[in-house]
C-alpha cells in the first residue's frame, strides 16, 4: 500500500458521515508505517475496543470503512480470517460489521465477516506478526498469490459494504 496522510484517510470513509469520519481516531505512527508490508490499513480504536476502521486502494482511490467488533463469545475455539485465511484461537478472530454505505446504511443495513481482530492480515501474511504455534497453516501459495488472494477477498467484502 503507498503511504497515505491523515486527510486521505479522513475522506476516504464510505459509510460514515463527514463529522463522524473527523471525530475518528487516526493512527499517530502513519509516518512509521511499513507501508510496502501492507495490503491495507486497519487499526482498532485505544478508546473504544469496539470500533475498528479500514482503509484500502481501490481501483476508484481509497475505500474506509468503519467496523464494529462483536463481543467475541468465550471459550478457545479457533477462527479463520476471510481475509488473509490465518486461524486464531480466542478472540484472535472477530465478527466485524460494516454499516452499508449510502442511503441502507442509513436504514440501518450493515454486513459482516470474521476478520483478525488486529487487522494486521498483511503483517500475518508475511510473517512479521505471529499468532500462537500452529494456528497459520501452511500455505502451498507462494507469497505474491497469498497477498493476491488476500486483496481479491478484502475488495469482495468492500464490495458488499459499497453496494446499495
Amino acid at each position: 500500500m503507498r503511504p497515505v496522510t491523515e486527510r486521505e484517510i479522513r475522506t476516504s470513509f464510505v459509510n460514515c458521515s463527514k463529522g463522524e469520519a473527523k471525530r475518528l481516531t487516526v493512527p499517530k505512527d502513519l509516518a512509521d508505517r511499513s507501508w510496502d508490508d501492507l495490503d491495507f490499513l486497519g487499526w482498532r480504536d485505544p478508546s473504544a475496543p469496539d470500533r475498528a476502521y479500514l482503509v484500502a486502494e481501490s481501483g476508484t482511490g481509497l475505500v474506509g470503512v468503519t467496523l464494529r467488533r462483536a463481543t467475541p463469545p468465550s471459550g478457545a475455539r479457533k477462527s479463520m480470517c476471510a481475509l488473509c485465511l490465518t486461524t486464531h484461537s480466542g478472540d484472535g478472530v472477530s465478527l466485524m460489521t460494516a454499516r452499508k454505505a449510502g442511503k441502507t446504511g442509513q436504514q440501518g443495513n450493515s454486513v459482516g465477516s470474521y476478520l483478525c481482530a488486529d487487522l494486521a492480515c498483511s503483517l500475518y501474511l508475511r510473517g512479521k506478526k505471529d499468532t500462537e504455534p500452529g494456528a497459520r497453516a501452511h500455505d502451498s501459495l507462494p507469497l505474491d498469490q497469498q497477498v493476491t488472494r488476500t486483496k481479491a477477498n478484502l475488495a469482495a467484502f468492500l464490495d458488499r459494504v459499497t453496494r446499495g
